[in-house]
């Protein structure tokens, strides 16, 4: 929702270039006052900068440019939130973990309630380069948990992030510069939206996905990522008007069984 209320003030790539960068600098400021070393060897940095890449300029670029060109949240949340079913199924090759016949069941219904979900959306014409960044998004989150799962658990935390905001900055900074979309109008309501992106999201949230996955299943912890279509769906409600018909939530209900049955047998 702090997308919805902060893009019609930016362009999407430097709105995250700018909030990336910031949090890079604020991270490095807090590895350095609490005597923790920024020194944490080249391969680590590597490794780093490439779950950033996927995690922040991928999966919230994807989002954001999506959103920007008229896709609405909620079925942006709801393709996104597909993730736990490809990590289970990658985590197989990846992280060695098992796929049991009831969590094939889970997939197929969570394709469904896709399905059900975005079907009454095609007929309002739903943008397909929106659609097309979405998934993207989709493949850099699904792409992000797996190589931090299997690459960031030895990796100190807050330095860590650090070096991933700060390869995924540039590269969005980049992004912005060769799109053109280099627009920031800092008005009171961009301000406020871009204040909680900062510290809720890039600081909060993240930390907290991060040392998730640190200490815990890539499976377990990407299941909570379905909690963001019905939160999604209400708040898009309530604040900008978005409907969700009869069949959409039921979709949602669907692809939610669908997870918690992939989510149950991977633990």
């Amino acid at each position: 929702m702090g997308a919805k209320y902060a893009l019609p003030y930016a362009d999407p790539f430097i709105l995250l270039a700018t909030r990336i960068l910031i949090a890079s600098l604020l991270l490095f400021a807090v590895a350095l006052i609490g005597k923790s070393s920024i020194s944490i060897g080249t391969d680590a940095i590597k490794k780093s900068a490439l779950i950033g890449v996927f995690l922040h300029a991928a999966y919230l670029g994807g989002v954001f440019f999506a959103i920007s060109q008229g896709l609405p949240a909620g079925v942006a949340a709801v393709i996104t939130s597909l993730q736990p079913v490809f990590v289970s199924i990658l985590a197989v090759k990846f992280l060695g973990e098992k796929l049991r016949k009831i969590q094939l069941v889970g997939l197929v219904l969570g394709l469904i309630g896709v399905v059900l979900v975005l079907g009454p959306s095609f007929n309002n014409k739903l943008p397909l380069i929106g659609i097309v960044s979405v998934f993207i998004a989709l493949a850099g989150s699904t792409t992000a948990t797996l190589l931090q799962k299997k690459f960031g658990v030895g990796i100190p935390l807050v330095a860590g992030t650090a070096y991933q905001y700060l390869a995924s900055g540039i590269l969005l900074a980049l992004m912005a510069a060769a799109t053109g979309g280099v627009h920031i109008e800092w008005t009171w309501h961009f301000t406020m939206a871009f204040l909680w992106l900062l510290f809720a999201l890039s600081f909060g949230a993240i930390l907290l996905l991060l040392w998730l996955l640190n200490n815990g299943s890539a499976a377990s912890v990407s299941s909570l990522m379905y909690l963001v279509p019905p939160v999604t769906a209400l708040e898009a409600n309530l604040l900008f008007g978005e409907k969700v018909n009869t069949q959409g939530f039921l979709g949602i209900g669907v692809c939610a069984l669908g997870v918690w049955l992939v989510m149950r047998a991977a633990n």
